[in-house]
């Protein structure tokens, strides 16, 4: 595999304000810019301002001109050179400066010129106990980690064991149990930073495919264990854990929290902290509690609202005492004891909900749903739960998209997406990530939309756009996006994914003729690659049912990577019992080897079209990556984003080059480079089943 390095700066403290996915990013910028400067390997201080006005926090608040008038300011000679950290600190003043224009305080913040910047993320200290906390009860009787545990909170433990891999790899799948195939996990006492970076490589892909928002978290970032993004990842697992029964199919019961059909699918289109805070609102209207609560901060500093849900909940353990009490401090400590007495872990303190810590007092009440809902089980309601809920495959395919969506780093979270979807303005926001430009803002209805036509306007915008990208919308109005017409969201979806991973690789170009790669270039690629590698595994198309017991698959891995697979781990796939520890296996070694996907073991084992489109691809995309990483003339450290290098052909596979391919993350951790990876794959054979 590739090696890794890093962007290291001589401030230390200036580092702490980027993420390596950012400095990785700036750094090829600069030496971009280097390049095309009208001196040659020389910035200066005159070629900035057309610069800055393009980078994130900066673009669309700040003019050239301002820019121009702000450096004036500091560089009163403009031919002055400028080195990488002189322009990451320009950089920053101008995000400050942006950031006050906006807030409309003038001067917010003073220009980050000098090495003694002593800026800081800072982490909670209360959150950093409760996770270690949390980690010491789930984990402390796993085999590989029990020597370490328990962590002593006080001490930076957790982010030293954190940078192994390991540690966040199980956290992964306490979180959605299975997504890792714990075999794939490098587990040796010593590991070398290779077996490090593919532990952290494959915890990345793995927590984008179960939610997690890691845009602008590196390898390195959890190699070098940065407390504010470890926390941050760790949180985030938590969350997804503890929220896990909060919806219909896990928890029917929870119909009862509704009185009619049109609250029905209110419900069912609620996130989890919204359902979280319904439930809670339900029983505390049911006992008397007069206010509504409406977030897991300062509505619960009093410690009121969990003193009536407790009595309500559990009043075997109820004391009067809980609510007669004047001081917060002492009800909060009372409402603790009470929920201990149902089996609910200490992971706040009394200190916590009387300062309203929002993290640990969502995942305080979640533990109470999750030990005493307090809900009824009727019959009735089960099975219109289930039938609620949508087959097996649309479930799969709605899954894959929304995590898919979810790592492009756009602003909008989805969280069910046939009706997240429905306003048009998440569709938007996809198509300015993949085609900038192609969306007009001006017409544009950014939500919350009461107004049913201002969807629809949203909708058609999307229609036109899908017409212009030449996607097959043959009787689609905007109107079908509205109904939430989930056929054809599905059809839309998958369009935009196969383009995205099109429009990555259309600049890969075959013998050097401007040939864009099809299914079929894949589908030939990827045979080449097992039959030049001594193996005789073949694939006829990317339906045949042989794939099913993912040989073809760990031969090509093996290929492209020969270390990657324990072949003592795989079977034959004879039955179906085989065929799910192989496809398990196939998405963790893929993931670990770089490769951004979100398809399930079942879409192997079903050999689902879609979805073996984009596993195919996604490792054609990153073995092509080593080739144009490995042809990098200078500045190792760097991405290949605005690069352009060319690829040797090897083993005599195809001739390619790749131009303009943004890889902000080595070895495919960040998530808008990896998932465009199976994106556009999954464009090229689908072209044929969208409507």
């Amino acid at each position: 595999m590739s090696s890794y390095v890093g962007v290291h700066l001589s401030d230390p403290a200036l580092q702490n304000h980027f993420t390596q996915v950012e400095l990785r990013s700036l750094k090829s910028k600069f030496i971009n810019l280097r390049r095309e400067s009208l001196e040659p390997g020389k910035v200066t201080v005159a070629s900035l301002p057309s610069f800055m006005v393009k980078l994130k926090g900066v673009n669309e608040v700040l003019s050239e001109e301002e820019i121009r008038e702000i450096l004036g300011e500091y560089y009163p000679d403009t031919s002055n050179e400028i080195d990488f950290e002189a322009l990451l600190r320009v950089y920053l003043n101008l995000q400050a400066r942006a950031a006050a224009k906006l807030g409309g305080t003038k001067h917010a913040s003073s220009f980050v010129k000098s090495s003694t910047t002593t800026t800081q993320h800072t982490i909670s200290e209360s959150e950093k106990a409760s996770y270690v906390a949390h980690i010491n009860a789930c984990l402390t009787e796993d085999n590989i980690l029990k020597d370490y545990l328990p962590l002593d909170p006080t001490s930076d433990a957790l982010f030293n064991l954190a940078k192994g891999g390991v540690l966040l790899c199980k956290l992964i799948n306490v979180a959605v149990p299975g997504t890792i195939d714990e075999r794939a996990i490098n587990t040796k006492k010593v590991l070398n930073p290779w077996e490090r970076n593919e532990n952290h490589t494959l915890c990345l892909n793995s927590a984008k495919a179960i939610g997690c928002t890691v845009v602008n978290i590196g390898t390195q970032d959890l190699v070098e264990g940065r407390p504010h993004l470890v926390l941050g990842l760790i949180s985030q697992l938590i969350k997804i854990q503890l929220l896990a029964d909060l919806n219909l199919k896990k928890t029917p019961q929870l119909l009862e929290l509704v009185d009619d059909n049109q609250d029905v699918e209110e419900l069912i289109n609620l996130p989890p902290e919204k359902m979280l805070l319904k439930w809670m609102n339900f029983h505390l209207q049911k006992s008397g509690y007069k206010k509504q609560v409406s977030n897991f901060s300062s509505d619960l500093k009093d410690g009121e609202a969990y003193a009536y849900l407790l009595n309500t909940l559990a009043p075997e353990h109820c004391s009067p005492a809980t609510l007669d009490t004047k001081d917060p401090t002492k009800r909060a400590k009372m409402v603790i004891e009470h929920a201990e007495k149902l089996d609910c872990k200490r992971y706040l303190t009394p200190k916590d909900i009387v300062e309203g810590s929002t993290n640990l007092n969502l995942a305080f009440v979640a533990q109470i749903f999750q030990h005493r809902n307090g809900l009824t089980v009727d019959s009735k309601m089960m099975s219109f739960a289930e039938m609620m809920t949508d087959d097996d495959q649309v479930c799969r395919e709605e899954r894959s998209f929304r995590l898919w969506i979810n790592s492009l780093g756009i602003s909008t979270y989805v969280n069910n997406l046939f009706e997240d979807v429905r306003n048009g303005w998440v569709l938007l926001e996809v198509l300015d990530k993949l085609f900038p430009g192609t969306v007009n803002w001006k017409q544009s209805n950014k939500p919350p939309i009461k107004m049913p036509f201002r969807k629809v306007e949203n909708c058609n915008q999307v229609v036109r756009i899908g017409k212009d990208l030449k996607f097959s919308m043959v009787n689609v109005a905007g109107n079908d996006i509205v109904q939430g017409n989930k056929k054809l969201i599905l059809a839309f979806l998958w369009q935009l994914m196969r383009s995205n991973i099109l429009q990555l690789l259309k600049n890969l170009r075959f013998h050097s003729q401007g040939k864009e790669i099809t299914d079929a270039d894949i589908l030939n690629w990827a045979n080449s690659k097992v039959k030049l590698s001594g193996r005789t595994s073949q694939m006829d198309s990317f339906k045949d049912k042989r794939l099913s017991n993912g040989i073809f698959f760990l031969e090509l891995l093996s290929a492209v990577e020969p270390r990657v697979v324990n072949w003592s781990l795989v079977t034959r796939g004879e039955n179906d019992e085989d065929k799910k520890l192989n496809a398990t296996y196939i998405i963790s070694v893929a993931r670990k080897l770089g490769c951004s996907i979100f398809l399930l073991p079942e879409d192997i084992m079903e050999v689902n079209q879609k979805m073996i489109i984009t596993l195919t691809a996604s490792i054609m995309y990153w073995c092509l990556q080593q080739g144009v990483e490995s042809s990098e003339p200078s500045e190792p450290e760097i991405s290949t984003e605005n690069s352009a290098s060319q690829c040797a052909p090897s083993d005599g596979e195809v001739d390619v080059s790749a131009e303009g391919v943004s890889n902000l993350s080595i070895n495919g951790a960040d998530s808008v480079t990896a998932a465009n990876s199976e994106a556009s794959q999954a464009e090229n054979e689908s072209k044929t089943q969208t409507p």
